[in-house]
């Protein structure tokens, strides 16, 4: 075993937490690919170690036959994954992908260093950082491509990010995933012989075919990885690839958080919103966005008061409510009868027409 554990892929978040991952284990190379942009050649006592090497559980609880549970740790019985906390340190522990167990456990280890993972678009705008919270086909990811054409801005990441305290964004340029609809947006990346995908009308059942078999997927680690990079739903690409000869802002100051939604309306509107309501649904489209093991590893550790609900919560609003206070938050809200490249052309226009007034607030 100490062979194997001297192996490890080292991962640094923000210089606030340290993934080890045995390089051996089967959710190596996924994790390699999710986490490229925080690899690290420096070596230190890590937050968060994974791999597949279970701990003993003596005297261990049940819930059913769903849990196995001590003071400080929780297995799921069925997935084969131990989750292991020693105050603020995790160890994960399992033969499968394991990146939906390592997204909540990281969520909660940068809410204990001062920051908290939010589901967000995150461009960077002057120097100024700019978090678009929104559920999945809002139209974030057509909306950072039109961006990146204008004068001013930078890519941060499409999907996840970090907001500290202090109020910096701290940027996850993980690979985006690129789907039909993306065609007239990424040209570039539809070019020459590349991976097939579905004609655009079948992406949507595909997509909820693929969500339908995910918690059977992630058992098989090989398999996990392969459906990831060659379904036909989607394209798994870098953000250098997407946008090239374009740099990534990996952190800035947060100048405005505009949560986007759809909603049944003939057209968009922009409407100004408290911190408060913001923090509630930062916390609610995060959870409710992570993979369906992602929350039940959530609700496990709760139930078993490894990390209990009050605790999990109540930190992260607190950290999300310091990040905020002072800080412009607004709705938009796009017909949800609107194509992506419809609704991503209203986000773009409402946030050049706010931005230049929040900006000229804050300096």
């Amino acid at each position: 075993m100490s062979n194997r554990r001297a192996k490890a892929l080292h991962f640094d978040i923000h210089g606030r937490v340290t993934i080890n991952v045995d390089a051996t284990a089967p959710a190596a190379k996924q994790l390699q690919s999710m986490l490229a942009c925080f690899a690290s050649d420096t070596e230190r006592q890590a937050e968060i170690v994974v791999d597949d090497q279970p701990e003993p559980m003596p005297d261990a609880g049940h819930v059913e036959h769903e849990l196995a549970y001590t003071d400080n740790s929780v297995q799921f019985q069925a997935d084969r994954v131990q989750v292991v906390r020693d105050a603020d340190h995790w160890r994960i522990h399992g033969p499968g992908e394991l990146l939906t167990t390592v997204v909540p456990v990281l969520d909660a280890a940068m809410v204990a260093r001062g920051a908290a993972m939010i589901h967000a678009a995150t461009m960077a705008y002057r120097g100024h950082a700019i978090a678009l919270p929104a559920a999945g086909g809002t139209g974030k990811t057509s909306t950072a491509a039109k961006l990146m054409r204008r004068e001013g801005w930078s890519f941060m990441g499409d999907d996840w990010a970090f907001l500290a305290e202090d109020a910096t964004l701290l940027g996850y340029a993980k690979p985006m995933f690129i789907k039909p609809h993306h065609r007239a947006i990424y040209p570039h990346l539809f070019e020459g012989a590349r991976k097939p995908l579905v004609p655009s009308r079948f992406s949507e059942p595909v997509g909820r075919l693929t969500t339908l078999v995910h918690p059977f997927v992630i058992r098989y680690p090989r398999l996990a990885d392969f459906s990831r990079r060659w379904s036909p739903e989607h394209r798994m690409v870098t953000p250098e690839a997407a946008f090239p000869g374009r740099e990534v802002t990996t952190k800035a100051p947060l100048a405005a958080s505009i949560y986007i939604e759809r909603y049944d309306g003939a057209r968009s509107r922009i409407l100004e919103k408290t911190s408060d309501w913001m923090v509630d649904r930062m916390i609610g489209n995060f959870h409710i966005e992570m993979a369906g093991f992602s929350q039940r590893v959530v609700t496990g550790l709760a139930a078993t008061s490894v990390v209990p609900w009050r605790e999990h919560f109540a930190a992260k609003g607190l950290v999300l409510n310091k990040a905020l206070d002072g800080r412009p938050c607004h709705l938009l809200q796009v017909p949800a009868a609107y194509s992506a490249d419809q609704a991503s052309d209203d986000i773009v226009r409402h946030l050049e027409e706010l931005l230049p007034s929040v900006l000229d607030e804050q300096v």
